[in-house]
């Protein structure tokens, strides 16, 4: 069965920016279905990537099209400390070993290639929490893409002298790698327990923000992504992404051709 999508904007898009727009695919997910003839304008196949499409036109994917967007995975993890989150030096165990049908929580398949299974943002060896491993391009690109504002909600425990200016250094007014970070939310919420929300992720941002300011970081727990929480998820399990997380993640349907958007 087809899906189609009309285009209500007043200057022409190119197709792969609607796509993505409209929640359908990541930009390089489109340009491999464009390329397959999967996609059509107003009924007719288009084979040009460069393509625009012009207000009120319908953009439709076939049904092959939809099949290959529907095998897209998202994992979410409760990642303990010793585990790292994508492809691993000698030595180390990569995170998409914990996916084993003993640690999962709920229904779902369990992932055919675990090993290659890509992290979406990083997660330290030495830090636990939330870790999202996805094929899925619009979920990549809603937490990772160059334009992702996805606040990142982290507990951190310090070793140090906890004072107001350090938390106030914390959350504006530092550096790193010769370029100024972002607003950070910090708040303190236990003698040395800091909460920090971040809208970026610099390698090792919080641990290296704390070292500036003589603060040892023991334990970095990450909490939340967005709307996507730990609620319910003990370390070391895994589960499926639901279609209404996705939504609430991406601002768009369900996978192509679940019959679950908008749930």
């Amino acid at each position: 069965m087809s899906l189609s999508r009309t285009y209500s904007g007043t200057e022409p898009v190119r197709l792969n920016k609607f796509m993505g727009q409209s929640g359908l695919s990541s930009r390089r997910e489109a340009d491999a279905l464009i390329a397959e003839g999967l996609v059509s304008l107003d009924g007719e196949t288009v084979l040009d990537a460069g393509r625009k499409i012009q207000p009120g036109q319908t953009l439709t994917l076939a049904s092959a099209a939809q099949d290959k967007l529907a095998d897209a995975v998202t994992i979410l993890m409760h990642k303990p400390m010793g585990y790292v989150s994508g492809q691993p030096e000698p030595g180390k165990i990569p995170a998409a070993r914990l996916l084993t049908a003993e640690a999962q929580l709920g229904d779902g398949p369990l992932p055919s290639s675990r090993d290659s299974l890509p992290p979406i943002g990083r997660l330290d060896e030495d830090s636990r929490g939330l870790l999202i491993l996805s094929t899925d391009g619009v979920v990549a690109k809603a937490v990772i893409g160059p334009d992702a504002d996805l606040p990142k909600t982290y507990q951190v425990w310090v070793r140090g002298t906890l004072t107001d200016s350090k938390i106030a250094r914390l959350r504006f007014g530092l550096s790193l790698d010769g370029r100024n970070l972002k607003r950070a939310e910090v708040e303190q919420i236990g003698p040395l327990c800091l909460r920090f929300v971040l809208r970026e992720g610099r390698n090792r941002q919080i641990r290296r923000m704390c070292e500036m300011l003589d603060l040892r970081v023991m334990d970095l727990w990450r909490t939340h992504i967005g709307p996507l929480s730990l609620d319910g998820l003990p370390e070391g399990r895994w589960r499926h992404l639901t279609p209404a997380e996705r939504k609430a993640l991406t601002g768009g349907p369900g996978p192509a051709g679940t019959g679950q958007a908008g749930t």
